[in-house]
């Protein structure tokens, strides 16, 4: 599998998306073309403009897809990673909940069989990378873990976003760490997992609540559970020696006993 030649595909639909998405209809069971897109446009899927058909050929002509399939094999050798299918498409220059900037650099969604990565052509290599450990890292972890992804709780889904962008840390740098690795205070991110979260982590993934407080929707601080995580899985590499193959395979309430000791005695500073 690897990388999908996406790149032929918008080559002959790039104006029409949805007939895109209707090749992926064998890997979205049960969806239609038309959901697909509207579910991979939360991601940050392109639409069609001047602007996104500049930036895919932009990117064809940098040879994105040739390089995102050395990163792949890289990290799929390093950490004994699955074989699945990676589809590229031009990221969408609209408004998006991951980033404040008007232009967007990179955005991505995993599922446990297949990724999806939406870029733009003022990506760097570093950034890039960045973006595809952090969503390797979620399907190496899906694939390691006995639950099903329809079972996946609030606290689940906190630890696997924390986990993958402290393997971002740990492989490329503080300096390609997302924007809200440091978008809060440790003491209000101390509060707001008393007040919000702690009491919420048996939620189930897809309920309204456990997005709500995950991407920090309504009354709730935005990507409060990103935030949250990330800063669990610090504290606890703090103190515990790490290792990428074990992040795959460690319970999430192995993180949480080391966050609910800190909060009891006040966060290390």
């Amino acid at each position: 599998m690897g990388i999908i030649r996406t790149d032929k595909w918008l080559e002959e639909e790039f104006d029409r998306p949805t007939k895109i998405c209707e090749k992926l209809l064998p890997a979205f069971k049960g969806l239609s073309a038309s959901k697909i897109y509207n579910q991979l446009i939360e991601f940050g899927m392109y639409r069609p403009s001047r602007m996104t058909k500049e930036i895919f050929t932009s990117l064809k002509e940098n040879n994105i897809w040739k390089e995102v399939g050395f990163i792949f094999q890289d990290y799929k050798k390093k950490w004994g990673g699955p074989d699945i299918p990676i589809y590229l498409f031009p990221i969408g220059q609209d408004r998006s909940l991951f980033s404040r900037q008007t232009e967007k650099v990179k955005g991505g969604v995993s599922y446990p069989d297949k990724m999806f990565l939406f870029l733009s052509n003022r990506i760097t290599s570093k950034e890039l990378e960045a973006l595809f450990v952090h969503e390797y890292h979620h399907i190496c972890r899906l694939k390691k873990q006995s639950k099903r992804f329809e079972e996946y709780t609030l606290l689940d889904s906190i630890i696997i976003e924390g986990l993958a962008e402290y393997s971002v840390l740990v492989h490329c740098g503080r300096n390609y760490l997302a924007d809200w690795c440091t978008l809060y205070t440790d003491t209000e991110l101390e509060n707001w997992w008393e007040n919000y979260l702690h009491d919420n982590l048996d939620l189930k993934k897809g309920s309204r609540k456990h997005d709500d407080l995950l991407f920090g929707e309504g009354r709730f601080p935005k990507l409060l559970g990103y935030a949250a995580g990330f800063k669990i899985v610090e504290d606890y590499y703090k103190v515990h020696s790490y290792s990428t193959k074990i992040t795959f395979t460690l319970p999430a309430k192995k993180y949480l006993l080391t966050e609910d000791n800190q909060t009891k005695k006040g966060r290390k500073k």
